[in-house]
Formats: C-alpha cells, sequence, structure tokens
C-alpha cells in the first residue's frame, strides 16, 4: 500500500503501521533527518507539502495530511488574545486541503488538525484533542497526553526518546514531541480506513459534515 505522509514531523502518525511503502514529505532538512534515521525504508522528501500533496495526491492509496496548527490553536488564542501585535489570521491552507480531497481524491485521506479556536468551517471527526476529517467514518478514540506533559509523559506517549532528537534545543526537543502524533491514534485512523467495519455508510464525495449530519438524524 502506497502511503503519503504530509508534514511529516517525526513520524508519531506512521511510528505503527505496518507493510507500507511510505512516501513522506518534510520541509524542515533536520527534522526530516531525524525522521530517516527513525524509518530508513520510508522515502523521504524535503519539500512544501502543500504543493505536494496538490502534485501528486494521484499516486498514493492513503494520504495523511497534519498542517501547521498554531494559527489555529486554542493555547495560541488564548495566550495571545489581548496582545495586538501577537494576533494573526488563522492559516486557510488547511481548509484548502481539506476542500481539494472532499472534491478530487478518490483514494482514502485524513486531515489531522489541533481542536480550534473557533467553530470549524467543516465539521470534523474529533479524537482526544484532535480535529480529524476524513473521507471514511474515524471512532473517538480517548488520549491521555497533554501538550504541556513533561518530557518524561511525552516521551511515553508519543513513543520518541528526547534524546534521539539531536539538533535541537530543550525548547525544541519538547516542541517536536508536542506536536508528534500520538502513535496509536495514528494506527487508529489506519484501522478505521482499511482494517475496521465500517459502522456507518459512506457515499463518495460526501464531506464529513454531511455524514455526521446524517448520523444525528438517525
Amino acid at each position: 500500500m502506497k502511503v503519503l505522509n504530509l508534514y511529516a514531523g517525526i513520524g508519531g502518525n506512521r511510528k505503527l503501521w505496518k507493510d507500507v511503502e511510505v512516501t513522506a514529505v518534510e520541509i524542515n532538512p533536520k527534522i526530516a533527518e531525524i525522521y530517516q534515521k527513525f524509518f530508513p525504508e520510508d522515502k523521504v522528501i524535503v519539500a512544501d507539502a502543500h504543493q505536494y500533496l496538490l502534485d501528486h495526491f494521484e499516486e498514493f492509496d492513503f494520504i495523511w495530511s497534519s498542517p501547521p496548527c498554531p494559527s489555529h490553536s486554542r493555547a495560541r488564542f488564548w495566550g495571545w488574545k489581548n496582545d495586538k501585535d501577537k494576533r494573526i489570521y488563522p492559516e486557510m491552507g488547511l481548509y484548502q486541503e481539506i476542500l481539494f480531497l472532499i472534491n478530487y481524491c478518490e483514494t482514502k485521506w485524513v486531515i489531522e488538525n489541533t481542536i480550534s479556536y473557533y467553530e470549524p468551517l467543516v465539521k470534523p471527526f474529533v479524537s482526544g484533542n484532535h480535529y480529524l476529517w476524513a473521507n471514511f467514518h474515524i471512532s473517538n478514540m480517548q488520549l491521555n497526553a497533554r501538550a504541556m506533559d513533561g518530557f518524561r509523559r511525552l516521551e511515553k506517549a508519543k513513543g520518541f526518546d528526547k534524546d534521539c532528537l539531536r539538533g535541537f534545543d530543550s525548547m525544541g526537543k519538547r516542541l517536536l514531541l508536542r506536536n508528534c502524533t500520538e502513535p496509536e491514534l495514528g494506527l487508529h485512523v489506519f484501522n478505521c480506513a482499511f482494517k475496521d467495519k465500517q459502522k456507518t455508510l459512506w457515499v463518495q464525495g460526501q464531506s464529513p459534515n454531511e455524514l455526521l449530519n446524517r448520523k444525528e438524524k438517525g
């Protein structure tokens, strides 16, 4: 199975996937190098994941995308709400990818992001502190890791030792771990796409919002 792993980071979501041929795209060369050491059999490309998706989405059986989340996060909004010099627009590349894949992609895909400080423009599935947009049903999964956990809890929850993240200072290592998707969630989503029996009928071309609305109406 050919898998495209976009905004790959150090590869938390990919850690428990088996029997897959993965192409990982990460724009930071230092982070891409760490990913390659963890997953030497994966093809790692240093490039803009947003553009790579547009150019290559038809080449894969499954697509995972985790666009940058800071401009959408509740934590940043709460922290800088009253500081006019720190206010920023939400990065709308997230919704560009969601709308593009809903309308153009015929294979399984998922886009992961943090729970936002605003009502999402397209209704997602929710697992822990993650929003998940997908063209298949994703059941809720409770996760124990919190963004502000200390190193030991982050290492355990994310499945990576901070000492392996060479080239980054303490703050950089903590950020890499905090941004890393929990491996259990990565496996759960993958299983929802391919292994677990679908409990809800999904129709090609239907958005997660339409799917959930139909479920609520019975």
